[in-house]
């Protein structure tokens, strides 16, 4: 006889913890790049040509640690996976819809967009809502890259 294939565990709360980890990652990060914008602008006031501070280049090698192992104990304790396939595609893919949802309506739609994307993603890494995750991945990139180059 053969039986559905079911989940180790319930759905719902892996994408929802996904989803909130997600959306706290995003205003986290929407603050930070706020307040390094702010730093460079008060350090640079002085400055008639080019300038550039410390938080500058470091802004984004320490948001995508920080997201790294966040993600990394998270997904862990969740039990998505698989973790060295579902971190990169998170990290690598989601500026491009944080950006997008920043520059169209602000910090709020970045964090709603985050959530929303980070639960896609790991709602993808399940075998039984897979293609459903993909969907969603895929719209909401798609409409990243409308809202980006249109």
């Amino acid at each position: 006889m053969n039986a559905p294939h079911a989940e180790a565990r319930p759905v719902i709360p892996r994408v929802s913890g996904a989803a909130a980890i997600g959306a706290a990652l995003a205003f986290g990060a929407c603050a930070f790049f706020s307040w390094v914008k702010h730093h460079s602008a008060q350090a640079c006031a002085a400055t008639d040509g080019l300038c550039w501070t410390w938080w500058d280049w470091a802004a984004i090698p320490l948001t995508i640690t920080v997201t790294l192992i966040v993600l990394s104990v998270v997904y862990r304790r969740l039990d998505i996976g698989p973790r060295p396939a579902v971190i990169p595609l998170t990290i690598l893919l989601a500026p491009l819809c944080l950006v997008a949802a920043q520059t169209t309506a602000g910090w709020w739609a970045a964090t709603i967009t985050g959530g929303a994307w980070t639960g896609s993603i790991a709602l993808a890494a399940g075998s039984r809502y897979r293609t459903l995750g993909i969907m969603i991945s895929a719209t909401i990139l798609l409409a990243s890259l409308i809202v980006l180059y249109h």
